[in-house]
């Protein structure tokens, strides 16, 4: 089993950055697929980004592209999101989640954190 909890979440303003980190533990962490998956008030649950393995792999929803990086250092066993010029529509419940494959599919994944609250204001 892999446990994660996330961090980093907060109150920002539009056009700012933000870095999320998660902090997982188990002894598969090495070897699983990571992805950050978000979920906002009224609207469906949304793949943001994930990351494979060993970084080779990495996939983006349309919407974060050239503005979010997910990065990975199992060393640390920790997977990060840096969230470059955000905007109010990011502003959701971002969960870090752990799978056996990358994919765009949330569903996908296996393992959830418990979730960091992120607010971009306007």
């Amino acid at each position: 089993q892999v446990q994660l909890v996330e961090s980093g979440g907060g109150l920002v303003q539009a056009g700012d950055s933000l870095r999320l980190s998660c902090a997982g533990s188990g002894r598969t962490f090495r070897t699983s697929a990571m992805g950050w998956i978000r979920q906002a008030p009224g609207k469906e649950r949304e793949f943001v980004a994930g990351i494979n393995f060993n970084s080779a792999m990495r996939f983006y929803a349309d919407s974060v592209k050239s503005r979010f990086i997910i990065s990975r250092d199992n060393a640390k066993a920790t997977v990060d999101l840096q969230m470059n010029n955000v905007k109010p529509e990011d502003t959701a419940v971002y969960y870090c989640a752990a799978g056996d494959v990358v994919v765009r599919d949330w569903r996908r994944y296996d393992y959830w954190g418990q979730g960091t609250q992120v607010t971009v204001s306007s």
